[in-house]
């Protein structure tokens, strides 16, 4: 159990790489590297920590996804930047590239001449199953980093702390 635990916490600090990676890909500002490592990180984290758990990949994405909207928030706030400087780079190592992968390969499959029926139908069944898991997570993906986006868009992080205080 400890070693899949150390094995879920090396994958999230690829993650952080992957994450930081896309940024200096996208240019972002240096004063913002550090803080897309840590984002990433800790979106693939905890989207690998619910899987863990048993949490369906789609729920556990959107809800990785989802914190990394509201980190890009704050972030955007303390860093003075846009808040997709953050939380574009650090949510694209979770889009789902192996089970797109595997759809294209079915469908390449699926449309070669010498195939027979129940081949024919494990293959398809396959293939679309590959294509939802795909759909559905780049909507959890989408959906969990626009949300916090439009909710805090109506007063900027400054006016909520001015008008609390």
């Amino acid at each position: 159990m400890s070693l899949e635990i150390l094995a879920i916490l090396e994958k999230g600090i690829w993650f952080g790489f992957a994450a930081l990676g896309f940024a200096v890909l996208f240019n972002v500002p240096q004063r913002t590297l550090f803080v897309i490592w840590l984002m990433g990180a800790a979106g693939g984290l905890t989207k690998l920590f619910l899987m863990y758990f048993g949490i369906e990949i789609v729920i556990a994405t959107f809800i990785g996804a989802t914190l990394i909207g509201i980190l890009s928030v704050s972030a955007a706030h303390n860093k003075h930047a846009p808040p997709l400087v953050f939380s574009i780079p650090s949510v694209i190592p979770m889009v789902p590239g192996a089970f797109a992968y595997k759809m294209m390969l079915g469908l390449i499959k699926l449309s070669g001449t010498a195939i027979s029926n129940s081949t024919y139908s494990q293959t398809l069944g396959e293939t679309v199953s590959n294509g939802l898991k795909t759909l559905f997570i780049l909507i959890a993906l989408a959906v969990g980093v626009a949300i916090p986006m439009l909710i805090s868009r109506k007063e900027t992080i400054k006016k909520i702390r001015n008008n609390s205080d």
